[in-house]
């Protein structure tokens, strides 16, 4: 585990466990960058922005995106297992989800910004010759991209391959869980002949630490973060001391509707998938499930148990985390109904060492207890019953977030009425999860700032100018 500045790799600062999620033991070490590294690579950064790579064309930048994509796929079980290491998260998941789509974000965003176009208008003057006016995309500069342990390729690439793609140059913080991904990619842009100081990486905590050295430093003119909104919040008050852009995209507790019209297998099973995915450990997991009344007690009796038949599963990313979910589930299970899991399972093997909590459905609690209102991103879903439309619309509009929610429904019009309704920035209807590249992603109220996915992340990276021509 190293940093990657400039060019070179560096192993300098003071050297932090790594603990494998899955048995709880000590896997290995990653070191913390001292603060005179992270000032050296905001100094690379910047100086590679006015190196050779500013004068590299889209279409030249396109086909190094290309030659990433390449370098991810020719060490695909490299990055899994990397990826399962870190995480914990099942190798089928890894390998059909994480790894894959790291590839498809160098790919889409070369392939975006090859077809990328400029805009110009002709424009009448008074002397009726008239002037041509262009816009020119440049470049935001030096960016951070802060990414999560979750996801730790799949959302550091969906950052860096836009921002590289616009001309920016990078230095990237994967959490201090999961550094191992992130290390495989710089080799991977070594190998891919990225300019020196165009993709930099560097690795500690955040408070005290890289995090926080990198989101406050002058000489770092943009900052893209995924993560929770607390954090978010504090990165936001950094950048708005010198006026740098941000685009988060944070927390949710997000909602599900299922309506009594519903084909109730399809609907227990998109539940299933979209409540227990990676644990609940993804932003996009649904928390809440609000179920109209004449089928509440038939959907919680399937999903129940639905949740106790689940294997193969993964675990909470460390033990802090364990401790958080486990806390609501006590909270849970004194105050409303505990229909499946409710606490760490036993295994009798090298796996009760581990991080893990039970795929775990509850019911019968108030709207206004913590465990329905915060987030707990976990492998935990509260059920509770609605009677009208309207209902179901306040219940899962209610609260400080407003990242995704699913709506299920057999009734064409009602999708296309209540899905526009939620207040958050994706909704799916008889599907969770089902992602096009080239559409906005992100959430509103505390669930983030900005879009990211396609042209909008590419507008986000970079700055228009206007040009005007007299003629």
């Amino acid at each position: 585990m190293r940093h990657y500045v400039g060019g070179e790799f560096d192993a300098s600062g003071v050297p932090f466990p790594l603990i494998d999620p899955a048995r709880g033991t000590v896997d290995g070490e990653a070191p913390s960058a001292p603060r005179e590294l992270v000032d050296r690579a905001v100094g690379v950064a910047r100086e590679a922005l006015r190196g050779p790579w500013a004068s590299w064309s889209p279409a030249d930048r396109s086909r190094l995106l290309h030659r990433i994509a390449d370098g991810i796929e020719g060490r695909f079980e490299e990055f899994v297992t990397a990826e399962c290491a870190d995480t914990g998260k099942p190798r089928e998941l890894a390998s059909t989800v994480d790894i894959p789509r790291a590839i498809a974000n160098f790919r889409s965003y070369a392939d975006l910004l090859a077809g990328r176009g400029e805009r110009s208008w002709h424009t009448t003057t008074p002397d009726g010759r008239g002037a041509l006016n262009y816009t020119v995309h440049k470049p935001l500069g030096v960016v951070a991209v802060i990414s999560p342990w979750n996801l730790p390729l799949l959302l550091l690439t969906w950052k860096v391959a836009p921002a590289l793609a616009t001309g920016n140059t990078v230095i990237a913080k994967p959490s201090e869980l999961t550094p191992g991904t992130a290390c495989l990619l710089a080799e991977v842009m070594a190998d891919a002949d990225v300019p020196a100081g165009v993709f930099n990486l560097v690795h500690g905590g955040g408070a005290d630490a890289a995090g926080q050295w990198l989101t406050e430093h002058p000489g770092v003119d943009a900052i893209a973060f995924t993560g929770e909104s607390r954090t978010g919040g504090s990165i936001m008050r950094a950048a708005a001391a010198r006026l740098a852009p941000v685009s988060f995209e944070l927390g949710g507790k997000n909602a599900g509707l299922v309506f009594a019209d519903a084909d109730l297998d399809q609907a227990v099973a998109g539940t299933l998938r979209s409540s227990f995915t990676h644990s609940g450990q993804v932003c996009l997991c649904t928390e809440r499930v609000y179920v109209e009344r004449p089928v509440f007690d038939a959907f919680a009796e399937a999903l129940a148990a639905g949740a106790r038949s689940l294997s193969g599963y993964g675990p909470m990313v460390s033990a802090a985390h364990r401790d958080k979910v486990l806390s609501y589930l006590d909270k849970a299970s004194a105050d409303g109904d505990v229909l499946a899991g409710g606490g760490a399972p036993r295994f009798s093997d090298e796996r009760d060492g581990g991080f893990w909590v039970e795929p775990t459905v509850l019911a019968g609690l108030p709207e206004d207890h913590p465990v329905v209102r915060e987030e707990i991103f976990g492998p935990v879903v509260h059920l509770a019953p609605f009677d009208t439309e309207e209902e179901a619309l306040s219940l899962a509009n209610a609260g400080p977030y407003g990242l995704a929610a699913t709506v299920w429904t057999g009734d064409v019009s009602r999708a296309h009425r209540v899905a526009p309704a939620l207040d958050v920035g994706i909704a799916w209807v008889n599907t969770w999860n089902l992602r096009d590249l080239r559409t906005p992603f992100g959430g509103v109220k505390a669930s983030g700032i900005g879009r990211e996915g396609g042209d909008h992340s590419l507008d986000f990276f970079s700055e228009p100018m206007n040009v005007c021509v007299k003629l």
